[in-house]
């Protein structure tokens, strides 16, 4: 698969006739005739769509037997493959109904359901009724994970009290602002994938302001302010004179090589293909200064976000602030879109490392060209020539020399 097809994600943009995503996971899930119209099974989670917004498709993604099929940070502890992943998401039915984004102030009854749904901290058992009986298929998302067949829903019932933490349900009931909300959860333990849930069906915000989101919307949403909350604890450190830090790590054939400069908080991310061939592949980047963006990091979408907030994670925890130079590197591995959540996961795994420790930023840099040109053939002065956050630092460190002599 080429980058071309990460980007399309199965919606055939290319023109051809038959997309090779959607091919090779056919040739690998056999039908599923056992799908049934009516039945008992269990909900972890809710989609909502972004087409037609306001009104939006809404829809409870159920299976039969729930078996972790809507656990991402499970699926990357326990190190599941993406044809794993992919047959669990495949077998995850939405049962879709239309809302309006403003229904999450009011008390439609099935959008009360996927609240409840989303603040649950376990599947909830429901009895489905589905306007006709599922056909296999696999819809992709532009930071979403994969899920399977959409249906019309005819009719919905709980049938058990969902497991909503107390703490949740304060949260909730308060009339505070969702950011806030989303900062107090997270404090307290409670990951991105759930916070995301509570975002997209409208059970955070002021009460009168409360809406739904769509889910793609809400993953960088929540990366973004949990990001931006951390990021304030971070530029009241202390960034050291010395140590330049590489971080290395992977998840699902996505390789991020990810450099700390002892300066004050900046941060950039490259994307790029890296598919054995000569061909040297174009890059994606983005970039911030010390006081953020302003606009939305458009070249490389909800994976600017997640890595970031990867990122952050680690400065927060080693407490000291630096200007991140993030490099990602996709391979013929990842031959499956499978959401924003690889990205998170990947950058995570490459801070979890042991990082390697340099005494000066040409150092660093001369080990990253050689880690990359060896791992992956590629020519790490494509990128490293671009580099915003490079050119910043060699402009003060020019500076510096200047006022000190």
């Amino acid at each position: 698969m080429n980058i071309r097809c990460l980007r399309c994600k199965g919606r055939h943009h290319c023109g051809r006739s038959f997309c090779p995503i959607q091919a090779k996971i056919a040739a690998q899930k056999k039908v599923n005739t056992e799908a049934k119209q009516d039945y008992f099974g269990e909900s972890p989670n809710v989609f909502v769509g972004h087409y037609g917004y306001p009104d939006l498709n809404v829809g409870f993604l159920n299976v039969e037997q729930y078996n972790q099929h809507d656990n991402p940070l499970l699926w990357s502890r326990e190190d599941y493959d993406i044809n794993r992943i992919i047959g669990l998401r495949s077998e995850l039915v939405n049962s879709g109904f239309k809302a309006r984004v403003t229904d999450a102030r009011g008390s439609d009854k099935l959008l009360e359901m996927g609240k409840e749904i989303a603040m649950s901290v376990r599947p909830v058992d429901m009895e489905i009724s589905l306007d006709k009986k599922p056909q296999f298929s696999l819809n992709f998302g532009q930071e979403t994970a994969p899920y399977g067949p959409r249906v019309g829903l005819k009719r919905a019932e709980i049938t058990e009290n969902p497991h909503i933490p107390s703490r949740v349900e304060k949260v909730v009931d308060d009339d505070v602002k969702a950011t806030h909300g989303l900062n107090m959860l997270y404090s307290k333990g409670y990951d991105e994938h759930y916070l995301t849930k509570l975002l997209s069906v409208g059970t955070l915000g002021m009460r009168k302001s409360k809406k739904i989101v769509p889910t793609r919307w809400s993953i960088t949403a929540v990366d973004d302010n949990v990001c931006k909350n951390l990021l304030k604890g971070i530029k009241e450190k202390q960034y050291p004179d010395t140590g330049y830090l590489a971080y290395f790590g992977s998840h699902l054939g996505n390789y991020y090589l990810v450099l700390f400069f002892p300066d004050v908080w900046s941060y950039e991310l490259f994307e790029t293909y890296v598919g054995g061939a000569d061909y040297e592949w174009p890059f994606a980047t983005d970039h911030e200064g010390y006081n953020g963006r302003k606009e939305y990091a458009h070249a490389t979408a909800g994976g600017y976000y997640a890595a970031r907030l990867a990122v952050a994670e680690k400065l927060s925890e080693i407490k000291r602030q630096g200007s991140c130079l993030c490099l990602r590197f996709i391979t013929n591995e990842y031959w499956a879109p499978l959401g924003v959540w690889v990205v998170r996961e990947a950058t995570r795994n490459a801070m979890a490392s042991k990082p390697i420790e340099f005494g000066s930023k040409e150092l660093m840099l001369e080990y990253a060209r050689h880690l990359v040109k060896k791992k992956f053939g590629y020519n790490l002065d494509n990128i490293l020539g671009k580099s915003i956050l490079l050119r910043n630092l060699n402009s003060q460190m020019k500076l510096n020399k200047y006022l000190h002599h």
